[in-house]
This record gives C-alpha cells, structure tokens and sequence, in this order.
C-alpha cells in the first residue's frame, strides 16, 4: 500500500492519502480545501486515480476540500450519515466497509466530539484514522457542536481501545508535531482516558477544560455540512493567462508546447550561464538570456508587460528563478517543465 500523511500547518490537520500499488486507486481522508493543489499534484506525480475523499466528521477548525476534489477527479465523497452534510455520495453507518481495489475500510461510529464522528480501520486492522475522536495523548472537544463527553469515553473505550494493542493510531490532529501512536499507548499513557481512567474521571477532565471555540468555526461548519462547497456553488478562481501545472514542491509549470503556441504573448527568460548556451537552443523562437547567478542584479531587464516563462537545461534552477521573480513582484511566473532536455523530448 501506498501511505503518505500530509499536514495543513494553520490548522494542524492531518490528511492521509492511502492508494493501492498494483490498481494505482486512491483514497484520502480528511482533505484540506487550501490543500487541495498540493493532494492534486501529489495524486498525478505518483500516477494515481483519486476514488473517494473521506471525512472522518464536519471539522470545525477548517474547511474540507471533498466536493471541490470531487470536481476536478469525479470521485466519491464519504462521511457518515449522522454529520447532516449534503453533497455526500456515501452515507456511512457503522460497521460499512468501503475502499477501493486493494483497500478495504469499516466505518467505526466514535461519537462524542460530534455525532457524526467515523474512525477508519484498515481492514487488517494495523492502522485507524481516528479523526478527532481520539488524539495522541488527547482527545477531541465535546463542549460544543453535539459534543457529549460519556458518549465520548464509550466510543474510545469500545471502538478504538479493543482494536489490536499494536494498531497504529493516525489522528486527525496533532499541535505538537506528533505523527503517529498505537492503541497500546493510548491505553496507557493518554493523560484523559488512558491509564485506567473510569468515565466519572474523563468526564470531569473534560468538563473542566475551558478553551476558546476555533477561530474558523463560523465558517467552516456552514461550508463542511455542504461537504466543502462554496456558498455560491461555484470552483475558486485559479489562473487563466496559461495552462499551469503546480507539482507537489509547488513549482508553477507550463509544457513546451503550450509555451511554443503561446511565444509571442511572454518573455522566455533563459538563466543558464554563458558557457551552456552553446549546447542546444529553441531554435527560431526568441528568448531573453540572464544568468541565474545575476538574475537579483538584473531584474530591471526582465519586462513587466508580459508573463515570464524560465527555462534552464532541466528545468531545476530555472524553478529557483521562478521564487527570484516573485519576490520582486511578477505575479504571472511560471517554469517550463523540464527544461531543454523535456523541451527536446517533446
């Protein structure tokens, strides 16, 4: 199986991306809407199909990037019948099991931090997806949004504490830096529920925490019952004035052939140093030529009417330009993936 855990730094989620090596089918869980480039572009580097987007609840902290994913890939969203989202394609219930080729995943109903809260156990169950049900060495609020905190001790002490003692635990949070954990140290160690906490001591623990409601509660509540999906129903605004492509490391890239049919509305800024010129060249098509090294000297010489357009023999320091240019103000970037040795094959 393909595994990858992938963070959203302002609000500490985590995504989990799993996929199948042999059918190349994808599942992510608990996607990010300001994330959603990022996921897009890992999915396409590593060459696979994006099937379902699974929210483990209606996350009060940020906004879910299910339907517009659903948009771009034509998957399948997942939540659970008891969030009262709309836009959801498969309503789960505890006990489902759903997946793609190769993945199979049960739906465990842990409600408690909301009603609708879902952990996701690998069918092996060598790993849960715990949302916010169940955090490293914590657990998830349940002073608001139907938050209730004996129904919260049920759901860890009986869905998520008797799955095996080495089942890794992947949570939906962590504000520490904290990747991973396993229900054993759960059991012992998590300073709420652990160590042979009765309800009467998780209760009162809980009852007696005072934090703030999260900054973006008003808006992404609204926005996750819609599962992601904008007030006005319509996509975010992205770039029109080329075909760009953002890759994983968030490098904006146009092909050779877009920047062939389009040469004459940008400036193809070459930063090779002078003694490479001589290797190969775009032929007929006219290009402006400053080294990386004095391109931070030079800058004035790079127009501003027209989109930038880098290139270099591999397309690797012609990246670093792209950061060169925005730093000094030219919005409309982009490097030509990669570089001459691409342009060539191409």
């Amino acid at each position: 199986m393909i595994f990858r855990q992938l963070y959203d730094a302002p609000s500490s989620t985590y995504t989990y991306l799993l996929a199948d090596e042999k059918s190349r089918e994808a599942i992510l869980i608990d996607p990010v809407f300001e994330q959603s480039q990022r996921d897009l572009a890992l999915l396409q580097e590593l060459g696979l199909t994006l099937k379902i987007v699974a929210d483990t609840h209606a996350h009060a902290d940020h906004i879910t990037s299910a339907w517009l994913l659903k948009q771009k890939t034509g998957c399948t969203i997942a939540l659970s019948a008891d969030a009262g989202a709309v836009n959801v394609d498969m309503l789960l219930q505890h006990g489902d099991t759903f997946g793609v080729q190769g993945i199979t995943l049960e739906a465990r109903a842990t409600p408690g931090h909301t009603n609708g809260c879902t952990s996701f156990v690998l069918a092996d169950h060598s790993m849960v997806f715990t949302g916010d049900a169940l955090l490293i060495r914590g657990c998830g609020r349940s002073d608001f949004q139907q938050g209730n905190a004996g129904r919260l001790y049920h759901s860890i002490t009986e869905q998520l504490f008797t799955l095996p003692e080495d089942c890794a635990v992947y949570p939906a949070h962590d504000y520490n830096g904290r990747t991973r954990s396993s229900v054993l140290e759960e059991k012992i160690h998590n300073p709420r529920v652990g160590g042979g906490a009765n309800e009467k001591d998780f209760v009162h623990y809980m009852n007696a925490m005072q934090l703030p409601h999260p900054k973006k509660i008003e808006e992404a509540l609204p926005n996750n019952l819609r599962s992601g999906m904008p007030e006005n129903g319509k996509l975010p605004e992205e770039p029109t004035w080329a075909e760009l492509r953002v890759t994983f490391a968030g490098v904006s890239e146009v092909e050779p052939e877009w920047v062939v049919q389009h040469q004459r509305e940008v400036t193809i800024l070459d930063v090779r140093e002078a003694d490479e010129l001589g290797e190969s060249t775009l032929g007929s098509i006219s290009t402006l030529t400053i080294p990386l090294s004095q391109l931070r000297e030079r800058m004035a010489e790079v127009p501003r009417d027209k989109p930038v357009v880098t290139l270099c023999r591999s397309g690797k320091r012609s990246s670093i330009a792209i950061t060169i240019l925005k730093g000094a103000g030219y919005d409309k970037v982009a490097n030509i993936h990669g570089g001459l040795l691409h342009w060539q094959e191409a």
